[in-house]
């Protein structure tokens, strides 16, 4: 099915091929359709499968449809969770809408920067923002934007950022938008707290629920591999020699973890680095530019790459550490085997996070045999684990074993909720 089917406009369609998109994906082609009929929007499915593309064509055709205006005002605004996906989910528009007339005028904005530039990107006024909460809301308070204008909103990621970790930021952003708009939520994964609150926003959604298809699912292979805490970062190097992997994405819980795990691979001779939010957007971006163009072989990082993070051809993933929680462990997974390529994800478990693990096989309705590695078999036993090893900065972040800023959070709204009773 071409995308010409699906109602676009011939300059749209044509921006599809230009960008190298042969066909639709299934998330693209109920998606598009529905979104073009200005319908509310509920879509679940697997990262890597289109979803940028399957909001940004909507919002191209209906501002395309309708003119610019003189000055410009605010029609789309996109919120997501994180700097690298604000960036990447730019490029796509701006790519989709390259050789639209006019124009249409893309701002990207998110913390960590200077506001200033941000806010000169929209003297003269923008068609559409790209942004994280939090700096959207400051583009507000100095008066750069309005947002009673916006006529279509996305939310990319939108578990997260309807999750309580956003929710303040998220009310106070809503509360800013007309009443009626077009709603387009996307992401791939809904608890059932936040597919609640999703529901409470959306008015009468098209529902849009793809699950990996065995037939048509990118081939992303997990193993399991049982090894003591103490010589993950030995086996680590051993499978990066091994394989020869020239790119190899590792999870760890901290970014006193990255920043150590990475430093005992670059001095064992490998090309590795950190990644994490404790560096500046700057070197942030660098270092993903760098890692893209295979001028690192190991990318150490955070959770804070596991969301939005498209990596074309990476062959695997490890998580060093275990995911917090299944869903985590899921968006981890989901950085290797996109685009229709096969992918292999391994995470390492120790005597400690075996039950955890356990866990996570449970929630995705797997059961994974454990493997050893010869020279690197565990001899470590779950009596014998230490809870103070259990907890330390650079051991697996299990959910449970310490409070985040989410529980802290939810702690908090308890508290309230008890004192106000």
């Amino acid at each position: 099915m071409p995308f010409t089917s699906l109602g676009l406009s011939p300059e749209l369609a044509g921006a599809t091929s230009a960008l190298g998109f042969t066909q639709p994906t299934p998330v693209q082609t109920l998606a598009i359709p529905a979104a073009l009929s200005g319908s509310d929007l509920l879509a679940t499915a697997q990262t890597g499968s289109g979803k940028t593309v399957a909001f940004a064509l909507p919002l191209l055709q209906h501002l395309q449809q309708a003119g610019t205006t003189s000055p410009r005002r605010v029609r789309a605004l996109v919120l997501v969770p994180t700097r690298e996906l604000a960036a990447q989910v730019g490029e796509v528009l701006r790519g989709l809408g390259e050789n639209l007339l006019p124009r249409p005028k893309t701002v990207v904005a998110f913390g960590g920067v200077s506001i200033n530039p941000q806010m000169m990107a929209l003297r003269g006024g923008a068609d559409i923002v790209v942004a994280t909460p939090g700096r959207l809301l400051d583009l507000v308070e100095h008066n750069a934007l309005r947002l009673s204008g916006v006529e279509q909103l996305v939310l990319d990621e939108a578990d997260r950022l309807l999750d309580l970790g956003f929710a303040e930021e998220l009310n106070r952003v809503l509360a800013l938008l007309p009443a009626r708009r077009q709603n387009l939520f996307f992401s791939a994964t809904f608890p059932p707290n936040v597919e609640a609150l999703a529901q409470g926003l959306l008015r009468e959604p098209v529902r849009i629920d793809l699950p990996p298809e065995p037939d048509s699912a990118p081939a992303v292979t997990q193993r399991v591999i049982q090894v003591d805490e103490r010589k993950r970062t030995q086996l680590l190097r051993h499978l990066v020699k091994e394989y020869k992997w020239e790119r190899v994405l590792v999870f760890v819980a901290s970014q006193y973890a990255a920043e150590h795990v990475a430093s005992k691979l670059h001095r064992d001779g490998l090309f590795a680095t950190s990644f994490h939010g404790g560096l500046s957007q700057g070197a942030r971006k660098q270092v993903l530019d760098e890692f893209k163009d295979s001028r690192w072989d190991v990318l150490v990082t955070t959770d804070l790459a596991a969301r939005g993070l498209h990596i074309d051809q990476l062959p695997a993933v490890v998580n060093y550490d275990l995911a917090r929680s299944p869903v985590d462990h899921v968006h981890r997974i989901g950085r290797t085997g996109r685009a229709g390529q096969s992918g292999l994800a391994i995470s390492f478990v120790s005597a400690s996070t075996e039950a955890h693990f356990a866990l996570i096989e449970k929630r995705q309705g797997l059961s994974l045999p454990r493997e050893h590695v010869p020279g690197f078999e565990p001899t470590d036993t779950a009596e014998a684990a230490s809870p103070v090893q259990s907890v330390a900065p650079n051991n697996g972040g299990i959910k449970g074993k310490r409070p985040s800023k989410k529980d802290k959070l939810r702690a908090a709204a308890q508290q309230k909720n008890a004192s106000a009773d």
